[in-house]
């Protein structure tokens, strides 16, 4: 008789994040045993190439879920911006068939300037995940 003994190492998940932007997308790519994330670079939003640019990554890093920061208010109050990044969250996991989560992203290019980000999309977009990560430990 076989038993089955559970294994106490949990799953690593990885992810890819985004700073979502009318001109400009920042990814960062991160995973569970790290916990850290690192910026990986910045996508113009124009056209269709956006999403080939996404695709491209996604195959290259494989992660198991999404993350995409939703800008609001300091009061937490909705703007344009809000939704356009929650139709962005929606079109990658149309396209991508990934679950994306969605997080508040107040304050994190002005922590990327604080930081001294050389690119502050792809500096945010890390912000954006490791705020994630610690959110969901």
């Amino acid at each position: 008789m076989s038993v089955a003994l559970h294994d106490p190492t949990p799953k690593v998940r990885s992810f890819l994040a985004f700073d979502f932007g009318t001109l400009r997308v920042g990814v960062a790519s991160g995973n569970t045993v790290t916990r850290a994330a690192r910026p990986l670079r910045t996508i113009a939003t124009g056209g269709a190439g956006r999403f080939e640019a996404i695709g491209r990554l996604i195959a290259e890093w494989q992660p198991d879920a999404l993350v995409v920061g939703v800008p609001v208010h300091p009061d937490g109050a909705a703007h344009q911006n809000t939704e356009l990044a929650k139709r962005f969250a929606r079109q990658l996991h149309g396209r991508f068939h990934l679950p994306v989560h969605e997080v508040d992203e107040r304050y994190t290019t002005t922590e990327a300037m604080a930081q001294g980000a050389a690119d502050l999309d792809s500096a945010s977009a890390a912000i954006i995940l490791e705020q994630f990560m610690r959110e969901h430990e």
